[in-house]
Formats: C-alpha cells, sequence, structure tokens
C-alpha cells in the first residue's frame, strides 16, 4: 500500500473495493500508476470513458468552454445544451431530452417521467416492470428499481411501486402486468449483472406487449448506449424503439453528463416537475456534443461492430482451449468470460499483475468493456494476458 491508498483510508467512506493501484495519467486505452507502469484499461471508467482517456476532441472541447462559460444555471438558456439536444434527437427516435449529472440520475428523471405520464393518461397507474439481475444506480429508486437484493438490503423500506421478473421473460412481464402498470424498465443487455444478452426477439415481443397493454417502454442504455454495442444505441439493433430512454457513461467520455430522451407523447414534464442544478451545464454539454458528433462523425459505431467480431473470435478461442472458461457472451465491446467458479477476483487480481485492468463484474465472471477507440492490436494484447491467467489458474494445485 502506497502513501495514497493510506490516506484515502484515512479520509473517505469505505464504499470500494479498490484495486491495489493508484492511476495518475491516461492516454488512449493505456494508463500508468503512480510508480509508472503502464496497463491496459479494459475497464474504462466502467465504460464510461468511450474515446479513451485525454482523447483530443474532449481534451480541446473542455479547454475551449472553461474559458467561455462553465456554469450558468438552467433558469436561462445556453448554447451547448441544446446544441447537444438537437444532435441527440436527430439521431435517434425521440423528440424532447433532459440532462443531469450521471446514470442514476437520468432513471430517477424517467421513473418520475413514467409516474406522471401514468397519473395522467393511466387513471394514476406508478408500478414499473422491472428485471431480475438489473442494475439502474445507487439511489434509493433506481436502486429499488434493480434487480440485486445484496444492494437493497441495507436500505429498507424501499420505495413502492416496483415489480420485478426473470430478465429475457415476455410471458413473465405480460402476467405481472396490471391496472397500476404504467411501464417496463429493461437495459437492452444487463450489464452490471453480468454481460446478460436477450434472445434476438425479446426486446420486440416487449415493445408489442407495451404497445397492447398501453404502458410505457423504458431503455436503459447508460451503460449500453453510444456506440458501445456496435450502434449507437442497443435498441437500434433490436429493432424495438422505447418510448423513453436514459443515457450517461460514455456520452461524455469521462465527464460526468447523463440524459433522459423521450418521444413526444410521454413527455408530460411542465415547468418546476424536474430539474438539476448542475445538469445540463454548458462544460459538459459542450464536451457531451463533442464525443457525440465525433463518433457519429468517425462512425465509432461501425468500427465497434467490426472489433467486437474480433474480440468475439478471441474469446471463444479461450473458451475452447480452457477448461476453466464455461461461456462467453456479450456485444460490440462489452463482454463477460464466465468461470468455472467463484474466480473471477483471482483473475482479476492476475490480470492485473500483467498489466491488464479488467472487472470481476461478478464472483464467477470477468468483464471487458475497453475504450471504443481500441485498436484489435490492444485487443488481442489483452486476449494473450487472459489467456496466460487462465493457464496459471489451471495449472495451480488448488482453484
Amino acid at each position: 500500500m502506497n502513501d495514497w491508498q493510506e490516506m484515502e483510508s484515512h479520509y473517505l467512506f469505505a464504499t470500494y473495493k479498490r484495486q491495489p493501484v493508484t492511476l495518475v495519467r491516461g492516454q488512449g486505452v493505456r494508463v500508468w500508476d503512480d510508480q509508472g507502469r503502464e496497463y491496459l484499461d479494459f475497464v474504462g471508467g466502467i465504460a464510461s470513458v468511450s474515446l479513451g482517456h485525454c482523447h483530443p476532441a474532449v481534451v480541446a472541447a473542455l479547454a475551449e468552454q472553461a474559458g467561455v462559460l462553465i456554469q450558468a444555471s438552467n433558469w436561462v438558456y445556453t448554447v451547448p445544451q441544446v446544441r447537444l439536444a438537437q444532435l441527440l434527437t436527430e439521431n435517434s427516435c425521440f423528440d424532447r431530452v433532459f440532462f443531469c449529472n450521471s446514470g442514476a440520475e437520468a432513471v430517477e428523471g424517467a421513473i418520475k417521467l413514467a409516474r406522471k405520464w401514468g397519473r395522467e393518461k393511466r387513471d394514476g397507474a406508478y408500478e414499473i416492470i422491472c428485471a431480475l439481475n438489473a442494475f439502474h444506480g445507487r439511489t434509493l429508486t433506481a436502486l429499488t428499481a434493480g434487480g440485486t437484493e445484496k444492494y437493497k438490503a441495507p436500505y429498507h423500506p424501499l420505495p413502492p411501486g416496483f415489480v420485478h421478473v426473470p430478465f429475457n421473460d415476455v410471458a413473465a412481464i405480460r402476467q405481472a402486468t396490471g391496472a397500476k402498470t404504467c411501464a417496463v424498465l429493461l437495459e437492452p443487455i444487463q450489464g452490471e449483472g453480468g454481460v446478460n444478452v436477450p434472445g434476438d426477439g425479446y426486446l420486440r415481443q416487449v415493445r408489442a406487449w407495451c404497445d397492447q397493454a398501453g404502458i410505457l417502454l423504458i431503455l436503459d442504455e447508460v451503460q449500453t448506449g453510444i456506440g458501445r454495442t456496435g450502434s449507437l444505441f442497443a435498441y437500434q439493433q433490436y429493432g424495438a424503439e422505447p418510448d423513453v430512454m436514459t443515457l450517461a457513461k460514455g456520452l461524455g467520455s469521462g465527464v460526468p453528463i447523463g440524459a433522459v430522451l423521450a418521444k413526444e407523447h410521454c413527455a408530460v414534464f411542465a415547468p418546476g416537475d424536474h430539474g438539476s442544478t448542475f445538469g445540463g451545464n454548458p462544460l459538459c454539454t459542450s464536451v457531451g456534443y463533442a464525443v457525440l458528433k465525433y463518433i457519429i462523425d468517425n462512425d465509432i459505431p461501425g468500427q465497434v461492430a467490426r472489433k467486437g467480431q474480433h474480440l468475439e473470435r478471441r474469446l471463444r478461442s479461450l473458451a475452447d482451449r480452457h477448461p476453466l472458461v464455461t461461456e462467453v457472451r456479450g456485444r460490440g465491446l462489452l463482454w463477460a468470460i464466465e468461470l468455472d467458479g467463484e474466480l473471477a477476483e483471482t483473475a482479476v487480481r492476475l490480470c492485473l499483475e500483467e498489466g491488464l485492468i479488467a472487472n470481476n463484474v461478478k464472483p464467477t465472471a470477468l468483464r471487458l468493456m475497453p475504450p471504443l477507440v481500441v485498436s484489435e492490436e490492444e485487443l488481442d494484447r489483452a486476449v494473450e494476458i487472459i489467456d496466460g491467467v487462465l493457464t496459471k489458474m489451471e495449472s495451480a494445485p488448488q482453484r
């Protein structure tokens, strides 16, 4: 433990189980610690550093806007906020945008929007159907919408109005829908739940059921959006347009920003219904605009799709060679390697020793979510490190 890590233990809440590394610099997919050691970063700020560390487009937007106007509040109009909202709506199926500071805030906003819509359009309906193993953020309501009990246990009583069903099960959603239901809230791919990929027809069938039942479909694309899965938004691959969508993470490429997007028919917020002091501030929306425009202009989603196919081939080759690997799953540049037992923490530690930062998304799974600008050579190097780690683990006397 170095001095910074020792100081952290004195001054900060012990809310994170950190890796024993102190990062001080980043460039692209690579980061350096305070000892000068270089790592491939395949966590990428938990899938938030979409263009890599210190991308020139991000640095330029930050520097330029910081010298002009950083914060102005939402009592006045600002240009970067409107420009980003226009770019988002022109490249999606949505009509309205609300900006906030994080994914959890975006989910909170979407829940409030759905409940107001239910009050006005569905005779006071307020319940939202969510999925088991889902993750929607750490604020109290977003936590309740999530489907992982261990995160909720310390905070009971929880807000009412959420019903949980198995993921990838349309029949369960149909059965759970009642007169009080106003919406279904899902991740297109469950990220924190283990990179759980649904069947190809799942979201289309959910969309059809929501239309039939007269309820909203909300997609949480905080982790899957902004090119992560090989299209600008994951819903575009599944052919299921949501009524409401949440974004954050990759939209700012490391700068904190979140957004709620909605179609006109359910954009029921009126003045005073929702707000945020820092949400949509000129600095973050200027960066968001620069990031999104770069991603669109350079067809980063198309590049991610091709790189994702390359990574999938390499990961499936690992699975063929290593009995420790029971499954690989994912899409684009969001993947999990399922292990035969609760070995992911050990795998993460060994990867770190070899210069690769990865994530044990659950005790049995190793998650990879590098910046979208990662090269095939960097993907290959990461797979080589994992290959060596798996070999070491399989040759160990006891696992």
